[in-house]
């Protein structure tokens, strides 16, 4: 009877068992979003799903949100979320998941798969998701605006590269494919651009003249991340290329060079001024100067040639100064009003007297009353920032003004003060007077009796001390003054 019973018992328990695990009910799993597009700003999406069960759940029971492939396929599935051993009892669940950066078609589903018992829920509804890894503008053809093909012949647009200014390049990102487009579009009418091929290596062969780009393609989902436009044309044994200025024309060239690009090609060469340019064979070329550039274009069976007279923007100004020398001579105590002519707009002046500037005066004019060196900066400012450095220099008309006493100190920097051993007139021009004038080294560098206070009129050197010189005066009646001049810097 024993045998019996135990029997029965080892028959019903593992029905008992199987009874429990079918218990266990998945919900089909839903959500609110009809299409999933995520980048590295957003990446969060609720997925809503139910279960019932007759009986407590196993406690090492997991519950997982599993996404297909992009074929709705879940032969090797992409795991969502995954809870810990016992974690959701709730019978209403609901989670964000974020997509793998890998998504990429239209077909997805999600299922919610448990451990314990083994179940499965039903597929959800199909939904595209595509995860945007490169989601801002990008550049094709070095964003060189144009390019030609010889007549029966092609031409390939690629994506640039990072690399030589480009940082950011889809090209990085090795599982993303592109949607190639020619624009149909026209000044007065806008039509549907034509997709012309979906491909993975970021180039695409031109055999018909059009306007082109690419997109990444993230099918039904919007995007930043496009290129610019090339428009490619055919060309027969000769054509016309164009030229372009990065910094517009006139350029500025306080901001650098401008660089100049023409249509694409296989070999190019520039001339300036109809004078070929030694090593410019390459697609741009980096002008610093105004001039009439051009280049000629060969694509390999026909040429092309272009050009552009690229111009600065500049400014002009001027004195009511002599130009060569820019000398103004006043007669001592008197003054003269220096006014600057200019063209530029809004400008401003800044003032110097021997290199230091001029406090308070910031006008086009200024009243000069003492002789030296002067100079003007008429600054535009702006874009270019130009500026225009004017330099002059007052001097006294009259190099014979009297003065009562031989000076014993020199200083000849070009400030106009104490630059040359100014004497009396009794002992300059005209008065019969010798001059002598000797080194410390006993040599004579001066004698002459018509002194034209204008020594020295070579420069000095200088070397440990302040050099001493000696002079001797003898008038037309013999009377003698002897003395020494220091010269200093």
């Amino acid at each position: 009877m024993l045998k019996k019973i135990l029997f029965i018992l080892f028959l019903v328990t593992p029905l008992a068992n199987k009874v429990i695990a079918q218990t266990l009910k998945i919900g089909k799993p839903n959500f609110d979003f009809s299409q999933a597009c995520a980048n590295s700003a957003f990446n969060s999406f609720e997925v809503r799903f139910n279960f019932s069960t007759s009986a407590p759940l196993d406690p090492n029971n997991q519950l997982i949100v599993e996404l297909s492939d992009p074929e709705g396929d879940f032969a090797i599935p992409t795991v969502l979320y995954q809870s810990k051993k016992g974690e959701l009892t709730n019978n209403a669940v609901s989670l964000i998941v974020s997509l793998p950066i890998t998504a990429s078609g239209e077909n997805y589903q999600i299922r919610v798969r448990a451990t314990e018992p083994a179940v499965t829920s039903s597929k959800s509804s199909i939904f595209p998701a595509y995860y945007k890894a490169h989601d801002s503008q990008f550049t094709i053809n070095n964003t060189i605006p144009s390019a030609t093909y010889c007549a029966g012949g092609s031409y390939v647009l690629s994506i640039d590269s990072n690399g030589n200014g480009v940082t950011n390049s889809p090209l990085q990102y090795s599982f993303l494919s592109y949607n190639w487009y020619r624009d149909n579009s026209t000044p007065s009418l806008s039509l549907p651009p034509t997709l012309l091929a979906t491909a993975t290596s970021g180039s695409y062969t031109v055999s018909t003249p059009g306007v082109y780009y690419v997109e990444t393609n993230y099918g039904t989902c919007t995007s930043d991340s496009y290129s610019n436009y090339v428009t490619v044309t055919e060309a027969n044994t000769t054509a016309a290329a164009t030229v372009v200025s990065s910094l517009g024309n006139p350029f500025c060239s306080t901001l650098g060079a401008t660089i100049l690009s023409t249509t694409a090609g296989k070999s190019y060469q520039w001339l300036k001024d109809d004078v070929a340019i030694s090593g410019a064979t390459n697609k741009t070329f980096s002008a610093t100067s105004a001039g009439k550039y051009s280049v000629k274009v060969d694509y390999g069976g026909c040429q092309a040639n272009g050009s552009i007279v690229l111009q600065e923007y500049q400014m002009t100004a001027s004195l009511n100064v002599p130009l060569s020398p820019a000398i103004k001579q006043i007669v001592s105590g008197e003054s003269f009003n220096v006014v600057v002519a200019t063209d530029a707009n809004n400008p401003t002046y800044k003032w110097y007297l021997n290199e230091t500037l001029i406090e308070g005066v910031n006008l086009n004019n200024y009243l000069v009353e003492v002789k030296g060196k002067y100079k003007v900066i008429v600054t535009e400012e702006g874009t270019c920032n130009l500026s225009k450095e004017l330099s002059f220099i007052i001097n006294d008309s009259n190099p014979f003004a009297d003065v009562p006493n031989i000076p014993n100190l020199i200083s000849p920097n070009g400030d106009f003060v104490n630059d040359t051993w100014i004497l009396p007139n009794e002992y300059v021009n005209g008065s019969n007077a010798e001059v002598m004038i000797i080194s410390g080294n006993g040599n004579v560098i001066l004698q002459t009796t018509n002194y034209q206070n204008d020594w020295p009129s070579n420069e000095i050197e200088f070397k440990n001390i302040n050099p001493v010189y000696y002079y001797i005066i003898t008038t037309q009646d013999n009377k003698v003054r002897k003395g020494s001049i220091t010269v200093i810097k």
